[in-house]
């Protein structure tokens, strides 16, 4: 090949080859899990989610984590007990990781395979469905991941001696922006 093609290639390569990665930030993180007993429904919310995202190549990785310590189901008790529960003295955060095509950040829904890390453990979930919606440089994704006690080799308690449902699933809203 001579000298004037190689130079005719590499001007007119695909950008691709140049691209910077994109950064993405976590403005705003909020999950909330959800434990049902015979006779009481509980919430317990974190607003302390912290995450990133990073897209290169047409791949984007993203990680979101929050201290298993600030789940407030507004009773300290029982806070207490969760953290006793779940080893949160030993594994103290929650991380949910995934990767999936650049392509899906601008669909509306974002079908996520996750490696969810908690109480010791790491189970993957595929295919959960995250909804989608932008307002100004806002990017808002919300999903329930389809958690329960067993995935996580989590006994669950018991209240007048009747252990809650297996199910824990946890409603993620979280709030993003392009790092620039």
């Amino acid at each position: 090949m001579n000298t004037k093609c190689l130079i005719a290639l590499l001007l007119l390569a695909p950008p691709a080859f140049c691209q910077a990665a994109v950064n993405w930030v976590l403005d705003q993180g909020t999950l909330t899990y959800y434990v049902t007993h015979a006779v009481h429904h509980v919430e317990g919310t974190s607003h302390a989610a912290r995450g990133k995202g990073v897209c290169q190549a047409g791949v984007c990785d993203f990680l979101v984590a929050a201290p298993v310590k600030s789940f407030d189901s507004g009773d300290s008790n029982r806070d207490l007990h969760m953290l006793q529960v779940t080893r949160g003295a030993q594994f103290p955060m929650v991380v949910v990781r995934t990767q999936f095509s650049e392509a899906a950040t601008t669909a509306p829904t974002i079908n996520a395979d996750l490696e969810v890390q908690f109480a010791g453990q790491t189970v993957h979930y595929k295919g959960v469905p995250f909804q989608r919606t932008t307002q100004g440089d806002e990017v808002r994704i919300t999903g329930t991941i389809p958690a329960t006690c067993s995935d996580f080799k989590i006994t669950p308690p018991s209240f007048l001696t009747m252990p809650i449902k297996n199910e824990i699933s946890v409603r993620a809203d979280l709030r993003w922006h392009r790092d620039r």
